[in-house]
């Protein structure tokens, strides 16, 4: 089974869709191995967003996910990473179909109310910024049985 990174961001939180966005994730298959609500440090934040730091929309994006709580999670399930990403279509919500958590939830580039690890090496580093080992909990799901042959 792979895992992916995901974090509903100050805006999802702040309108109250952290429940409704991981329950769309649990309801397609996707297991829960790790949760916490945090609020950024800008420290994380630069390593966290490292690879747009040349990009002029740096700062506004530290300054963003640093303004208030985010929940963060990992989830396991088999392709996952891609599964995710499908599920919360493209990073500008005016182009993300309905059914995709940005077209259902978001309206604006900068607001769009979730991230998710874009390949399984930013994902195992994701997870790693955001959780120590001893925080990712491997369970058996017993419901696993009717999700997977």
């Amino acid at each position: 089974m792979e895992r992916t990174f995901v974090m509903v961001k100050p805006d999802g939180v702040q309108r109250g869709l952290v429940g409704e966005i991981l329950g769309r994730f649990e309801r397609k298959g996707y297991k829960v191995v790790a949760l916490k609500m945090l609020r950024l440090s800008r420290a994380l934040a630069e390593k966290h967003y490292g690879e747009h730091r040349d990009k002029p929309f740096f700062e506004g994006l530290v300054r963003f996910i640093t303004s208030g709580p985010v929940v963060a999670a990992v989830l396991e399930g088999r392709d996952v990473v891609t599964g995710v990403r499908q599920m919360m279509g493209p990073t500008d919500p005016a182009k993300a179909p309905a059914g995709t958590i940005r077209g259902d939830f978001g309206i604006d580039v900068g607001r769009n109310v979730i991230h998710g690890s874009d390949g399984p090496d930013s994902a195992a580093r994701e997870i790693a910024l955001f959780f120590a080992p001893e925080e990712l909990v491997g369970w058996e799901r017993t419901l696993d049985i009717w999700i997977y042959e």
